[in-house]
C-alpha cells in the first residue's frame, strides 16, 4: 500500500490527522548509533504546528515516544518503533466538509479509490503524517553526522520573494533565526509580512525551498533506475503540496551551451602528497550527481511548493452525488507551509542519502 519507504534503511508510517496518534517503524537502522533525544525532539519541534503568526494555531506538544530498537542510549539494530500522540483535534470543524469534496484536495482521489475517506483534516492525505517522516529523517541524520554528511533546506522564495539562486551566497548557519527559516534577515521580514497578510485575508501562499547536502561521498545511486536524483526526486515530490522538483541548475541549464555546462576536472593534488590524487571539478553545474550517481561534490536541489488548498474563502465546489454547493472552510491551516516543510525536506533528503550509502556498502561488500 505504498506506506513504507526506502530499501534497506525504511520507515513505514501509521496514522492519520485526527486519529490517536501518527507513527512508524524504522527497519535497517544499524546498532550502536548513540541516540540524540534532544535532537530528534527539536526535529520535530521545527516541523510542529503554533510556531509563530504565520503559522497554523493547532497547538501540538507532538513528543515523540520510541517503543522499540534503543537500549542504553544506542540503537540494537532492531526494528525502532514510535508514536506521536494527537492532542489538539477539532475534528467538528470539519463536519460541513462531510458530504463535499474540497477544491485542490485529496478528498476526490481517496474517495475514487478507496470508496471511503476520513474527512477530518483530510484523514491520512494530512500533512500532519509527515511527522513520521521528520522521526525517520533524525535517525537518518544521526548516522549521517559520523559518517560526515551533512544536509541543511531553508526557505528561498516565498509568492514573488526570491533570494538568489546560489546558496553559496548565503550564511544558511541563521536560517533558523526567524519564522520563515530564511537565511536572508531582510528577505526573511519581507516573506514574513506577507504571509501574514495573506493569512489576514483567508488565502494561502507558495514557494520553493532549497536544500543542500554536503560531505556526500562519490559512488552514492544507482547507474540505471535507482539514480540518486531520481531517489531524491520521488523522496521530494512525496511531501504533501509539492509541484516541482530541480537539481543542479535544473531548468536554467538549457538556455546555455555544453561548452558553459561541462564541469570541467582536474587535480586537486598535483604534488602527489600523502593525500593522494584527488579528482574535483572546477564548477558544479551538475549539482553533484553525474550519471545517477554522486560526484563528491555539494548535493544541491529546489523543491516547489504549491499554495495550500484550504483557503478560509468560499469556493464552489460539488458535493459526493456532484450536486453544485459552496464551501467555506473551517478551522486551523496554514498559510504558508514552507516554514514548517524545511525540516521535512530534510528528513526526506537524509533518508535518501542513507539508504543509498547502505546499498552502495552492500554493492562493494558482494563485489569483493
Amino acid at each position: 500500500m505504498s506506506n513504507t519507504f526506502g530499501n534497506i534503511f525504511t520507515l513505514t508510517s501509521f496514522g492519520e490527522s485526527h486519529g490517536a496518534a501518527i507513527g512508524g517503524v524504522i527497519d535497517g537502522m544499524p546498532a550502536g548509533i548513540e541516540v540524540d533525544m534532544d535532537f530528534i525532539q527539536q526535529e520535530l519541534d521545527r516541523r510542529k504546528p503554533g510556531q509563530s503568526r504565520i503559522t497554523t494555531d493547532r497547538k501540538e506538544g507532538d513528543r515523540v515516544e520510541l517503543l522499540s530498537g534503543v537500549f542504553e542510549g544506542k540503537t540494537t539494530g532492531c526494528p525502532i518503533g514510535f508514536i506521536v500522540r494527537n492532542e489538539n483535534q477539532h475534528s467538528q470543524d470539519y463536519e460541513n466538509m462531510r458530504c463535499l469534496f474540497r477544491p485542490s484536495h485529496a478528498d476526490f482521489t481517496y474517495y475514487n479509490k478507496y470508496g471511503i475517506r476520513d474527512h477530518r483534516g483530510g484523514g491520512r492525505s494530512s500533512a500532519r503524517i509527515t511527522i513520521a517522516r521528520c522521526v525517520g529523517g533524525a535517525f537518518a541524520k544521526l548516522a549521517l553526522k559520523q559518517l560526515g554528511i551533512s544536509i541543511q533546506a531553508y526557505t528561498s522564495q516565498v509568492g514573488p520573494i526570491a533570494l538568489d539562486k546560489d546558496y553559496r551566497k548565503y550564511d544558511l548557519s541563521k536560517t533558523e533565526d526567524n519564522n520563515v527559516r530564511c537565511p536572508d534577515a531582510d528577505k526573511a521580514k519581507e516573506m514574513e509580512e506577507l504571509i501574514a497578510s495573506v493569512k489576514a485575508k483567508g488565502d494561502t501562499v507558495g514557494g520553493i525551498i532549497t536544500c543542500v547536502i554536503k560531505g556526500c561521498p562519490a559512488g552514492l545511486g544507482e547507474p540505471e533506475f535507482g539514480k540518486l536524483h531520481a531517489q531524491l526526486g520521488a523522496a521530494m515530490l512525496g511531501i504533501n503540496a509539492v509541484k516541482g522538483f530541480e537539481y543542479g541548475e535544473g531548468f536554467d541549464c538549457v538556455s546555455t551551451f555544453g561548452s558553459e555546462q561541462n564541469d570541467v576536472f582536474f587535480n586537486d593534488n598535483p604534488n602527489g602528497n600523502d593525500d593522494g590524487r584527488i579528482v574535483k571539478m572546477r564548477t558544479n553545474h551538475s549539482g553533484g550527481i553525474q550519471g545517477g550517481i554522486s560526484n563528491g561534490e555539494d548535493i544541491y536541489m529546489r523543491i516547489a511548493f504549491k499554495p495550500v488548498a484550504t483557503l478560509l474563502m468560499e469556493q464552489e465546489t460539488v458535493d459526493l452525488e456532484g450536486n453544485p454547493t459552496t464551501l467555506k472552510a473551517r478551522g486551523r491551516h496554514d498559510p504558508c507551509v514552507l516554514p514548517r516543510a524545511v525540516p521535512i525536506v530534510e528528513a526526506m533528503a537524509a533518508m535518501v542519502v542513507f539508504d543509498s550509502f547502505l546499498k552502495n556498502k552492500s554493492a562493494i561488500i558482494n563485489k569483493r
